[in-house]
């Protein structure tokens, strides 16, 4: 027989029979090993394995994406998402008695189809030919469409429309037409404080009541400036004479007085437990409110009057203004050192208007005074002048959109008829204009936000305060939505 080995007959001697039967079953074995091994190299020379990769390689009929291999899974052949998807699955299968198993088994068949309808298999070893499979990137086509419609989503955004006019304005007689007083501060209590001449009054957006709460006796003596605590429990009320005072809101009770300054107060700012105060006589003063009449730091580094104080969202660093056209920059941790952390001397004018950017927190928005009349933003952290913007008016107030990537400047005196006396929207980063509000018949003097962000409250020389429901999304209706909601009706104050 062609390919079985045969040996000659052997004298085996006196082995016994258990002997025998071995060595013949041995003999046995070495035969069929080598058939087998012959009758394999035969057939390997006729035709090479279907599934080995030189065959998936050199096929010159059947065409594949990948060769792959018969022992390591190929990665790029598996669906991993329908894989990761069924290994992780945890919810139990309800069984509905409505169904009979014929067709649960069905739909079980259906259901571990993958792309192509074929059955689904976690691990896939060869190659498959080629075929107009769906790309099995599901991740990748899930963030590619988002991202297509999340373009079409920016274009189709309708452009930012500014109110025509105030939605409600009141009557503030007797306000002081001061540049470097701050006599309006909107809490989050949604209450908002404002001082007409020798009166403090405490408006309510809310129900729209108004409370007294102060009165001074003294003619020469009045409130020169009002900042909120930041839990709106406590009203800080500085005044001309250079005394500070704590009222209790709720009790419209005198909680606590200091008498560290020299001369009026112009600027107040809360930082936690920390009261901030800055005054005519050129210093800074920190009140720990918790210890007294204590003074806990004293700044001392403008030249003229302290008319702007404004501490950063994370309460570590303070931006000071002066009349003596110097912005500085301090740290909290080293205010008792008096020493600055950063001087600006690019303004030519006054330095009140300081607002803090709420969507970087180094960035800082000042404005200087009518010889000035430029808006300039700032890295506190490196020292430098990001951007400026020459206004050509006065800078009175600064307040940032926190719904839109903007900053309004609110306006006084200017050389020119069109700019001065209005409200104008600047598009972040770019500065771009965005529009103006020219209702005000005498200069802005205080600008102040409500705590949802969406209305801004001017106060100017004409004796009225105006609310601008102008820092909301932009509407998608062609009617504003503030229309009929708020009485255009000018109402007094007091």
């Amino acid at each position: 027989m062609p390919g079985l080995l045969f040996f000659p007959e052997q004298n085996w001697g006196n082995d016994d029979f258990f002997v025998k039967k071995v060595k013949k079953e041995f003999v046995y074995s070495l035969h069929h090993q080598f058939a087998s091994n012959t009758n394999y190299r035969k057939m390997q020379e006729l035709q090479s394995d279907w599934c080995s990769p030189t065959r998936l390689q050199t096929s010159p009929i059947a065409q594949f994406d990948f060769p792959g291999d018969r022992f390591i899974p190929s990665r790029s052949l598996m669906d991993l998402d329908q894989a990761r998807s069924l290994l992780t699955n945890r919810t139990r299968p309800t069984r509905n008695s409505n169904f009979n198993d014929v067709y649960r088994r069905s739909l079980e068949d259906k259901l571990t189809l993958d792309s192509d309808g074929n059955p689904f298999r976690m691990l896939v070893f060869r190659g498959s030919p080629k075929s107009n499979r769906k790309p099995i990137r599901s991740v990748d086509l899930m963030r590619q469409d988002e991202a297509k419609e999340l373009d079409s989503s920016v274009k189709n955004v309708q452009p930012r429309r500014l109110p025509k006019g105030e939605a409600r304005v009141l009557d503030a007689v007797n306000i002081k037409n001061d540049f470097y007083s701050s006599v309006m501060d909107w809490g989050k209590n949604s209450i908002l404080a404002v001082a007409l001449g020798s009166d403090l009054f405490l408006w309510n957006s809310t129900n729209r009541e108004v409370h007294k709460l102060l009165h001074v006796d003294d003619p020469t003596d009045f409130p020169t400036s009002v900042a909120w605590s930041e839990n709106a429990k406590t009203l800080a009320v500085g005044y001309r004479r250079s005394k500070l005072q704590l009222w209790d809101a709720e009790t419209s009770k005198l909680v606590r007085r200091f008498e560290n300054h020299k001369d009026r107060i112009a600027t107040v700012a809360w930082n936690g437990h920390v009261l901030t105060s800055g005054s005519r006589d050129t210093s800074i003063i920190n009140h720990d409110v918790r210890a007294g009449s204590i003074v806990a730091s004293r700044l001392q580094a403008h030249k003229e009057e302290v008319c702007g104080l404004k501490w950063s969202e994370g309460g570590n660093v303070l931006a000071s203004g002066g009349n003596d056209n110097i912005l500085y920059i301090w740290d909290s941790s080293k205010m008792n050192s008096s020493r600055f952390l950063f001087r600006f001397r690019e303004h030519c004018a006054a330095v009140k208007a300081l607002a803090w950017c709420p969507y970087q927190s180094e960035v800082l928005a000042s404005g200087g005074g009518t010889e000035d009349g430029c808006i300039k933003l700032w890295n506190t952290k490196k020292g430098t002048c990001i951007k400026t913007i020459e206004t050509n008016a006065q800078v009175c107030g600064l307040e940032w959109n926190r719904h839109h990537k903007e900053i309004l400047s609110a306006h006084g005196y200017s050389r020119s008829e069109l700019i001065k006396n209005q409200l104008c929207i600047w598009r972040y980063p770019s500065m771009a204009n965005v529009g103006n509000l020219n209702r005000h018949t005498s200069r802005i003097l205080h600008v102040s936000q409500s705590p949802d962000g969406l209305t801004v409250v001017s106060a100017g020389g004409d004796e009225t305060l105006r609310f601008w429901e102008i820092f909301g999304p932009p509407s998608i209706d062609k009617i504003s939505p503030l229309d009929g909601l708020l009485s255009l009706k000018t109402s007094a104050l007091r």
